[in-house]
């Protein structure tokens, strides 16, 4: 059981105040609060309230009663998974193309948790009230790379709060159409698209579900939800250039951020479908064996590279890095040759 005695000045409702005043190790986020509450699993003053409009005033002593983690409705399964780091608290896996993160109604298996829950056990004490890992971040089913992902509340809540305010490290590489150049008028002349020091291209939007299409997102400058990518070219192909590698780092991270904005920026990457990345190349640009591995390369040309993180239990900072893979290497083979 953890006692809370509400401090000066208090938020008038109930689950607002235990937000502020619960301790910080106890890593109970808003949301798993209010679950407690709506459950009776807190008590004021001796009373259990389920309300968490109810008013608080200073001085009030809460008890909060954690149930121990029920087993998850998800079923573990055998799946191989390439374990970059892992500890008591969390673990990062680089995750390969063709598997999703987490099971949704067209895909209820084979997923990423589903062999997280097979390779934990019981190692896992419980995110969210339930036996689970904790998904803070996720990359698309077709996109290759690191995820970390939390064992425990501690991390879940330390992690969360880290990719929240942004503070964690993205890097990502893509091969992208064309060869983004800083001193593009067009480029320039982007709406939402701008120029930092050492040739980086900021790209800054709202990003929101598309109108007519709910799989895709759209950029808006108006509603929607704020979203920052930078972007530096670190290889063209082709004479001219008729593609690039690019790293994009992400300030946030929104569904499908990096493709929605390199395709408006005019820069869509290499076997994106839904955003209009396949183009057709000039015969004097490439080679006839560079233009048909572009042609054929099956998903979105996305790996992440990077990601770096401070430990939300020892403080300490971790940072990994993942090469590319191997269909990537292929590309990047036919192209530079």
């Amino acid at each position: 059981m953890i006692s809370v005695t509400i401090g000066q000045a208090p938020p008038p409702r109930l689950d607002k105040a235990l937000s502020r005043d619960v301790p910080a190790d106890a890593s109970l986020s808003r949301t798993r609060l209010a679950r407690l509450i709506a459950d009776g699993c807190v008590a004021l003053n001796g009373a259990v309230v389920t309300d968490a409009k109810a008013k608080v005033s200073e001085g009030d002593v809460l008890d909060i009663t954690v149930p121990v983690a029920s087993e998850s409705h998800i079923g573990p399964e055998p799946i191989p998974l390439d374990i970059v780091y892992e500890d008591d608290d969390l673990i990062v896996v680089d995750k390969p193309a063709g598997m999703v993160v987490h099971p949704a109604p067209g895909t209820p298996t084979g997923t990423l948790v589903n062999a997280l829950l097979h390779h934990c056990g019981d190692t896992l004490s419980g995110v969210g009230g339930e036996k689970r890992p904790g998904v803070v971040h996720r990359i698309d089913k077709d996109t290759t790379g690191l995820l970390v992902v939390a064992k425990t509340d501690r991390a879940h809540h330390g992690l969360a709060a880290q990719f929240e305010a942004h503070s964690a490290e993205r890097a990502y590489l893509a091969v992208v159409h064309g060869m983004p150049d800083t001193g593009d008028p067009r480029l320039r002349g982007t709406r939402g698209v701008s120029v930092e020091p050492g040739a980086v291209i900021r790209i800054t939007t709202q990003l929101a579900r598309h109108k007519t299409d709910r799989q895709k997102q759209a950029v808006l400058f108006n509603g929607g939800r704020h979203a920052v990518t930078r972007a530096k070219v670190l290889e063209g192909f082709g004479t001219p250039p008729a593609l690039a590698l690019v790293e994009c780092r992400l300030e946030t991270g929104r569904t499908h951020q990096i493709r929605v904005h390199m395709a408006h920026a005019g820069h869509g990457l290499v076997g994106d479908q839904t955003y209009g990345g396949r183009r057709k190349l000039s015969a004097k640009a490439l080679s006839d064996a560079a233009r048909e591995a572009v042609a054929g390369f099956p998903r979105q040309a996305l790996h992440a590279a990077i990601l770096g993180f401070e430990h939300p239990a020892t403080g300490e900072t971790l940072r990994f890095e993942s090469p590319i893979p191997a269909d990537m290497g292929r590309l990047l083979a036919q192209l530079r040759a």
